[in-house]
C-alpha cells in the first residue's frame, strides 16, 4: 500500500509541475513564464514538505 501512495504522490508532483508549465505557456505564449511557474510548484511541493512533514 505504501509503495502506491508513493507512486501515486510521484506522479502527481510530476503532473501538476507540468499542468503548470502547459497552461501558463498557453496563457503568456513565454517559455521563461512556463519555467518559473514549474519551479514555484516545486518550491510549494518543498514548503508542504517541511509543514507538514515528509512521512506524514
Amino acid at each position: 500500500m505504501r509503495n502506491r501512495v508513493g507512486g501515486v504522490v510521484k506522479s502527481g508532483i510530476g503532473f501538476g509541475a507540468a499542468l503548470a508549465m502547459v497552461i501558463s505557456y498557453v496563457n503568456w505564449q513565454s517559455i521563461l513564464w512556463a519555467i518559473f511557474h514549474g519551479i514555484l510548484g516545486w518550491i510549494y511541493v518543498i514548503y508542504f514538505a517541511i509543514r507538514y512533514g515528509i512521512g506524514s
